[in-house]
């Protein structure tokens, strides 16, 4: 019987004996009730009184973890890359558009088809160039027609100052028997003659050179449009995607998590459109707060869950803890990225499934916890609120590790002491026990 009930049925019983007297003397009577009742207010809501509503609980001693618990995403430890035009940033192709790709999760086989990319930007370039050669073409045929022709002039000129210079040397050998002045005339005109044809001659030289380099250049530049349509050509040819082995086809992610998909922007500086991950290793990405990657560390065990078989367990371990924090899409606070390596090999795992990480922190034995909610701190005091025989007080107590749901007590109570989860009625009044050594 609680200590309430037993006071009421004493006072019941002493009630029971006196009612002759309480009817013969209102007055006294009424008295007396009113006593009875301010003494049955002062047992129920006395300060530290312990209602009989009031939830207790008992620490728990034994076995004690300390665990961080998170989602995240698997994937391959490995995979192979299925790659856009490798030729898009040197035909200055800086985003491409996926028009058309095969279902995610699709099966496929080395040189299959995979995806497409919008080939207008490329195709107009590619058509350009095809001009531009051409256009070449009959600049360097122009260069090599006019080039003959001039040779051509020129090696006609030269036999004509051959012919010259022939004449004037016969001229001057007929002159030995003329007048001093007519023999010396002659001499000059044969001079001339030869000078000219010297010149004619180093002239030709000249215009061959000259020729030469105008149509080297004319073929440099028609040589370099040709490689450029080439290069469009190739690239142009990049732009409808095959399968680089076999395997499964896992859509690549952009930078801010979303998957590539029809109607995406393939940049030329990151030109993934999918993966072939190797199944037969998987880990789980997850990101950790700041407040719990201090707790982190490598090889630590994790235990893994999925979203899509809950009675499936796996286990795992931390393989890599991020030493910078990151922004990631719709957080307020910055993260780090943690690598999980499942043990083993289940081929029914797929990338991108959700999975539920307990990442083993800390295992204690034989300890005293208790739950969260029973603990309180004031003014720099850390309490709990205990049962004190009739009473309540507020027991200071020295706290150990903590995990989501409860925390080690290293002092101020016993396996057999009542805690209150919820604080009760007026705390403020309620007496202090300090710890031995406390303040």
């Amino acid at each position: 019987m609680q200590p309430l009930q037993r006071v009421v049925q004493t006072l019941r019983s002493a009630s029971t004996g006196l009612l002759p007297f309480f009817r013969r003397r209102p007055l006294v009577s009424a008295l007396a009730g009113g006593a009875v009742l301010i003494l049955l207010g002062w047992l129920i809501f006395r300060p530290g009184a312990v209602a009989s509503s009031e939830i207790l609980v008992k620490p728990t001693f034994g076995e004690f973890l300390v665990t961080v618990t998170t989602s995240g995403e698997l994937q391959a430890k490995s995979s192979i890359n299925i790659m856009g035009p490798e030729q898009a940033r040197a035909a200055n192709i800086w985003q491409m558009k996926l028009t058309n790709i095969v279902p995610e999760g699709t099966v496929v086989k080395k040189g299959a088809f995979v995806a497409d990319l919008d080939k207008s930007e490329i195709m107009g370039k590619f058509k350009d160039s095809q001009l531009s050669v051409q256009k070449f073409e009959a600049v360097y045929l122009q260069t090599k027609l006019d080039s003959a022709l001039a040779l051509s002039q020129a090696r006609d000129e030269l036999v004509g100052l051959q012919y010259s210079q022939e004449e004037k040397r016969l001229a001057m050998e007929q002159s030995v028997y003329e007048a001093p002045a007519m023999k010396r005339q002659a001499e000059i005109e044969y001079e001339r003659a030869q000078r000219n044809f010297e010149q004619a001659k180093r002239n030709y030289v000249t215009k061959t050179r000259q020729s030469i380099a105008k149509a080297q250049a004319a073929e440099l530049d028609l040589l370099k449009e040709r490689q450029r349509m080439e290069l469009y050509q190739t690239a142009m040819q990049g732009f409808t995607i095959l399968a680089p082995a076999d395997g499964m086809v896992i859509y690549a992610r952009e930078w801010g998590g979303q998957k590539k998909v029809v109607g995406s922007t393939v940049n030329a500086w990151d030109p993934v459109v999918a993966t072939l991950p190797d199944l037969r290793e998987m880990e789980s990405i997850t990101y950790i707060s700041e407040l719990d990657i201090q707790k982190l560390a490598m090889k630590q065990s994790v235990k893994i869950k999925l979203d899509a078989d809950p009675n499936k367990v796996l286990t795992g371990t931390v393989t890599s803890v991020a030493n910078i924090g990151e922004q990631r899409p719709n957080s307020d606070s910055k993260v780090f990225e943690v690598r999980i390596t499942v043990g083993g090999t289940d081929t029914t795992l797929r990338p991108a499934m959700t999975t539920g990480n307990e990442i083993l922190v800390a295992k204690l034995d034989s300890v005293l916890s208790v739950p969260l909610e029973c603990v309180h701190t004031e003014s720099g005091l850390t309490y709990v609120f205990k049962k004190s025989g009739r009473s309540i007080v507020k027991q200071e107590v020295a706290l150990g590790m903590l995990n989501e749901n409860a925390t080690v007590v290293t002092r101020g109570l016993t396996g057999q002491d009542e805690l209150l989860l919820a604080t009760p009625p007026e705390p403020g009044k309620l007496t202090v026990v300090r710890l031995e050594g406390g303040h």
